[in-house]
């Protein structure tokens, strides 16, 4: 099992330098100068030229590329200019490890833009993981079970019209019937989990389950069809006819082989929950990452838009390595490949 996790530990680090490396070449080596889009109206070629010194365009794009990654490890200056360092120090902006950039637009450390966002973003993703892998997987397997029956089909024509539901809709409805007409919740509005547990989870209650509704259903349907064809299987039957007790049989035999390919739908879903948490956050007007990026998009502010990507990056990444992690533990086969 450790070296199995040091395999996949490696696969991680340079998967993350690959698209690192990609986005940054994608944003910064275009033909469009980026020097030209750290500011508006007001651009003239010296302020062009001092915002390039400043965010060090100037450099060719391996040592920009170079910077980029020590920045992550080490303290980064703006710009990194020795005389400049000696001569006026209070215009030379310190960016702490791990520094993802600089905004010329914002004024302030990219790192600071994104710590700001972050646990808005990771509330919403959190809390709709939890409602949605609870409630479709248990959901699901109370489907399998009463196969044919009325509650069997009442769950899977639910979570048919909740799956073909856009999450703009939903949160629009939980949001005015819910919260507004009905003031059956408060209307949302994010409190850090560092003012209290329940203010925290009353916040994003609403924009967590706008989410969560839409990958259950898909999940009511995904565990239902892989708990059909497990409680079919041979073993199954023996273990039946041993005199396990139901519940042993659906739990430790039925349940565990089909958690497989859930695992890995939901390390996917997981890590793309923040791009579904953008229209979460747009209907709630939670200012996480989903609005951070939107608005660097319109202000064209690159830095901001790379470091977006890599952090959105990161966390994909990362929710491929607990999937890989968890097959170790459900399937020890894995492990040999």
């Amino acid at each position: 099992m450790f070296f199995y996790i040091v395999r996949r530990l490696v696969s991680v680090v340079v998967m993350l330098l690959i698209i690192s490396m990609t986005t940054f070449l994608v944003f910064f080596a275009s033909p469009i100068d980026p020097a030209s889009l750290t500011c508006a109206k007001n651009c003239t070629p010296a302020v062009i030229e001092g915002n390039r010194k400043l965010l060090g365009f100037d450099k060719p794009i391996p040592v920009q590329y170079a910077n980029f990654i020590k920045g992550l490890f080490v303290d980064r200056d703006f710009p990194d200019d020795p005389q400049q360092k000696i001569t006026a120090p209070q215009t030379v902006f310190t960016c702490e490890a791990p520094c993802l950039g600089y905004s010329q637009r914002q004024a302030k450390s990219v790192t600071e833009i994104v710590k700001e966002g972050l646990p808005v973003t990771a509330s919403i993703a959190l809390g709709a993981f939890v409602l949605w892998i609870t409630s479709g997987i248990l959901l699901g397997i109370i489907a399998a079970l009463k196969r044919g029956t009325w509650i069997d089909r009442s769950l899977v024509g639910v979570s048919l019209i909740g799956y073909s539901l856009p999450s703009f809709f939903i949160g629009q409805v939980l949001l005015i019937f819910v919260a507004v007409t009905w003031q059956l919740w408060p209307i949302p509005n994010f409190v850090p989990p560092t003012e209290g547990v329940l203010p925290w989870l009353q916040s994003i209650f609403l924009p967590s389950l706008t989410l969560a509704l839409i990958f259950a259903a898909s999940y009511v349907r995904l565990t239902r069809a892989y708990m059909l064809e497990t409680m079919s299987e041979d073993y199954i039957r023996t273990a039946r006819a041993k005199g396990l007790k139901e519940s042993t049989v659906v739990r430790r035999h039925g349940l565990r082989a089909a958690l497989t390919p859930i695992v890995t739908a939901a390390g996917l879903d997981l890590g793309g929950l923040l791009g579904g948490a953008i229209i979460s956050e747009q209907v709630f007007s939670f200012r996480g990452l989903g609005w951070t990026s939107i608005q660097a998009i319109q202000n064209t502010d690159l830095p901001v838009i790379v470091a977006i990507v890599v952090v959105a990056s990161f966390f994909i990444v990362i929710a491929n390595l607990v999937v890989d992690v968890l097959y170790g533990v459900i399937d020890p086969r894995v492990r040999m490949s």
